[in-house]
């Protein structure tokens, strides 16, 4: 019988372990039962937070960059280099984890981090960057990071518009000329699990806005000057899908740096090398924090699983808590599920203990398909 050959490449859970995390349980458990079991582990992202991680791990170089915080604060952002290429996460500059608990600026937050943490990877001699976004705090439509990197918005007194969204209601002027100019010869591939555009009943402000506190008259007032904004650089880039991704921070990397807009597990899984490590592989193990209706569009695991049921290799999943009946998993080309919630049904005690439950369920995956 040919030997077994396992590629754990698993997304985080979030609020308990990271990818990195993940795959060490998993490892273990495999091992308890099958001792000899040949394993290589590839944590996965789509884009989101851990991203930056994710490369980590698949070998790039993690470096660091002084940028503005969400509130305008001071923060210290990771991103991620290996030779030319650069994997830059929103989160890290702009991200929701960013602010304190309770605080929300829904018309104020900004991602001028985020264009610094670009430019940080220019300076270090990125010429392909993977831009992941995703977990912003932020709904202004990318208008911080294109300040930046040297774009110039102002209101009818000549003067700079406030940071956040809410201030471009007063947009009179925007001026694109003092864009660094290295960015001309970089290919920026925006990477997101969400294809909403910029405004309206699917745009950023109405479908993410409640989650970064904004209430509903803010999300009329953001959406009225994301639209104004737009109307401004480009309406009909606004339409596009990806636009909306992180508070409408697609929109300005579409709209004014060129960016080419891709599902997020998809630009993950060759920049970190996946294709070769699933040609090894004769079991892939993927899965996420919560498998649910979400998870089946664009997410890591659908990603990972719709590869390898096209290399005609099994997927098995593993979880915290799983919402998807059996033909749906079937569907997305997972065999199984195995879910913490199963053998700990109570979720704060499934968060606090998820690294030896989750070796509890790898255990039950080496019997189930790698024993005998």
């Amino acid at each position: 019988m040919e030997t077994a050959r396992v590629l754990v490449a698993a997304d985080k859970f979030k609020g308990s372990l990271t990818a990195v995390q993940v795959a060490e349980r998993v490892t273990a458990g495999l091992r308890r039962v099958v001792p000899g079991v040949r394993v290589e582990t590839l944590p996965v992202a789509d884009g989101g937070d851990g991203t930056v991680a994710a490369a980590v791990a698949a070998g790039f170089e993690r470096r660091e960059a002084r940028v503005t915080g969400p509130l305008g604060e001071p923060v210290t952002a990771a991103y991620a280099l290996r030779g030319s290429t650069a994997v830059v996460e929103m989160a890290e500059a702009s991200g929701l984890q960013l602010l304190p608990d309770g605080v929300f600026a829904p018309l104020t937050a900004t991602t001028y981090g985020s264009g610094e943490l670009l430019r940080a990877a220019l300076e270090a001699g990125a010429t392909t960057i993977v831009f992941g976004v995703g977990g912003s705090a932020t709904t202004d439509g990318g208008a911080g990071m294109l300040a930046a990197l040297g774009a110039r918005f102002l209101d009818a007194d000549g003067k700079p518009v406030g940071p956040g969204g809410g201030p471009l209601a007063g947009l009179a002027e925007a001026d694109l000329s003092g864009l660094d100019p290295r960015l001309a010869d970089v290919d920026l591939v925006l990477a997101s699990d969400v294809d909403n555009p910029l405004t309206g009943p699917k745009g950023a402000p109405e479908v993410y806005g409640r989650q970064k506190g904004a209430s509903e008259e803010d999300i009329a007032v953001l959406d009225a000057a994301l639209t104004h904004f737009a109307s401004v650089l480009g309406p009909e880039t606004a339409a596009l899908p990806g636009a909306g991704a992180a508070g409408g921070i697609g929109y300005g990397a579409l709209v004014a740096l060129g960016a080419r807009f891709r599902p997020g597990i998809e630009v993950m899984l060759d920049v970190l090398g996946f294709a070769p490590a699933l040609a090894r592989a004769t079991l892939v193990i993927t899965g996420e924090g919560s498998l649910d209706e979400q998870t089946l569009h664009g997410k890591a695991p659908a990603g990972v699983a719709a590869a390898a049921r096209a290399a005609g290799i099994e997927v098995v999943a593993v979880c915290g808590r799983l919402a998807l009946p059996p033909e749906a998993l079937e569907k997305a080309g997972i065999r199984r599920a195995y879910a913490l919630a199963e053998l700990e049904p109570d979720p704060a005690v499934s968060m606090a203990q998820a690294g030896p439950l989750l070796e509890r369920a790898a255990q039950s995956i080496a019997r189930d398909f790698l024993a005998g």
